[in-house]
């Protein structure tokens, strides 16, 4: 039986997916800005043998939502909102073996110090750091970085493409393997006969220099990524080692998982040097009923205003221009393509209404919750590992910390007694936890690997 990998998915703000949950009396995301919050949660994750935590961010506001941030700011949508990056440390020195993938956006930082600040995580953790590679999908992200637009959602992924071959000749290129010596008999710490300046030049970026960083664990961070549109899979396929997908159902995502390893493969890569978690959200008990009544407490603060400022962002499209029985007119925008495609391929197709689509929307965000105790939420768990052949899941906080202890405490067992699950955390770096036998570095097959050169 395939071994199930979990991450837990959260962002370093009050209202994260599920919005109006932070008004619940045992929720405690409002206490985001305190260090004892997240260390906590990692021990909590770390108790349950997750893999990581995912840690989401953008660079705008939910502005689409009649026309202004304002739903957004008064539920807290995302904003307030601070830098996930310097959570890690104090969660990495508060555990041993969780690890942290953190979305960076690279529409707005040169590759240069980017990847100063990712290898000096890698070293930090010993190894237990992953990237989300982001291209941005809020206009209000670029006009606060002085522009007056985003890119063109596809021209954004041709930005990437360049953004990462530059990153990868300074993590894997500027330093060779046997560069640093430390040694204090001949006073040469590193040797500059193995350390070089590497130089870029595309259309879209200028570099020339040495990488600041010695050699981390792992050089390159484990990369993930969530792009589910065709040009996002591309990508995907491409450099990503870790998807992430969000569907319906098992049969609309496991076309998604089939094309993206069959792109893995056309690129010179192996199908299963990709892991594809799909996002999820549950809400357990200890049996079937508790769970239930468990999802109607939660539903009592569910915001609807919450849930359409994050929709209409995230979408690019502004829902408070339709009445109640409209039916949604799926426009293309320079969201998230991928988004917009879910919606379409709802049961309802072009008879989805604004009525039909908020009332989806059960506890305040797009995800469906998966309601029951532990062997019901186990069934279904497995299920989308055997009929879409996803390796994991990205779960989606609702009250916290409690959803969390709830599904460490009830599922996580249910799930090892049928053997889905590790009983205990391997050794190594992230790299490594991922993908059993294999080393701390991107294999040779990767794009990366061309950039090595020593």
């Amino acid at each position: 039986m395939k071994q199930i990998r979990l991450n837990a998915f959260d962002m370093n703000c009050v209202g994260h997916i599920q919005q109006g949950m932070w008004r619940h009396p045992r929720d405690r995301s409002t206490d985001y800005t305190k260090l004892d919050y997240w260390t906590g949660l990692a021990r909590t994750l770390e108790r349950g043998l997750f893999d990581g935590l995912f840690l989401a961010d953008v660079l705008g506001v939910y502005d689409v939502f009649q026309g202004s941030s304002d739903a957004a700011i008064r539920e807290a949508v995302q904003v307030p909102l601070g830098d996930p990056l310097l959570l890690i440390p104090a969660m990495a020195q508060a555990t041993t073996h969780l690890s942290f993938g953190v979305t960076a956006n690279l529409s707005y930082e040169p590759p240069f110090t980017f990847a100063r600040r990712m290898s000096t995580l890698d070293h930090l953790t010993d190894g237990r750091i992953g990237w989300n590679i982001v291209t941005g999908y809020l206009d209000s992200a670029a006009r606060a970085m002085g522009l007056d637009a985003q890119v063109a959602h596809d021209d954004r992924y041709d930005v990437a493409d360049a953004y990462m071959d530059a990153v990868y000749k300074l993590w894997e290129g500027s330093w060779a393997p046997d560069a640093v010596q430390r040694n204090r008999t001949t006073g040469v710490f590193a040797d500059p006969s193995r350390v070089r300046s590497v130089s870029h030049e595309s259309a879209h970026f200028r570099m020339n220099g040495i990488h600041l960083c010695e050699p981390s664990p792992q050089r390159t961070p484990v990369l993930y990524q969530a792009g589910s549109s065709g040009r996002g899979r591309k990508f995907a396929a491409t450099h990503a080692e870790c998807v992430f997908v969000n569907g319906t159902s098992k049969s609309t995502v496991a076309p998604i998982v089939a094309d993206i390893r069959k792109k893995a493969v056309a690129a010179g890569r192996k199908a299963d040097d990709i892991l594809i978690f799909v996002g999820a959200t549950i809400v357990t008990g200890r049996t079937d009923e508790e769970a239930k009544e468990k999802l109607a407490d939660y539903q009592r603060y569910a915001s609807e205003d919450g849930a359409l400022a994050h929709m209409c962002g995230s979408l690019g499209i502004d829902f408070s221009t339709y009445a109640p029985e409209d039916p949604i007119t799926m426009v293309k925008t320079q969201a998230i393509v991928s988004n917009l495609e879910a919606i379409a391929k709802r049961p309802e197709g072009p008879q989805m209404t604004k009525k039909k689509l908020v009332e989806s929307l059960v506890l305040g965000g797009r995800q469906k919750p998966i309601v029951g105790g532990p062997q019901t939420i186990a069934d279904e768990l497995i299920a989308w590992t055997t009929e879409a052949d996803v390796d994991g899941f990205i779960l989606a906080r609702t009250v916290t910390p409690e959803c969390f202890a709830d599904f460490v405490d009830l599922v996580v067992p249910a799930l090892q007694e049928r053997g889905a699950y590790k009983t205990a955390y391997s050794d190594g770096a992230l790299r490594q936890k991922l993908f059993a036998g294999g080393t701390s570095l991107l294999p040779d097959r990767h794009p990366a690997a061309a950039r090595r050169g020593w």
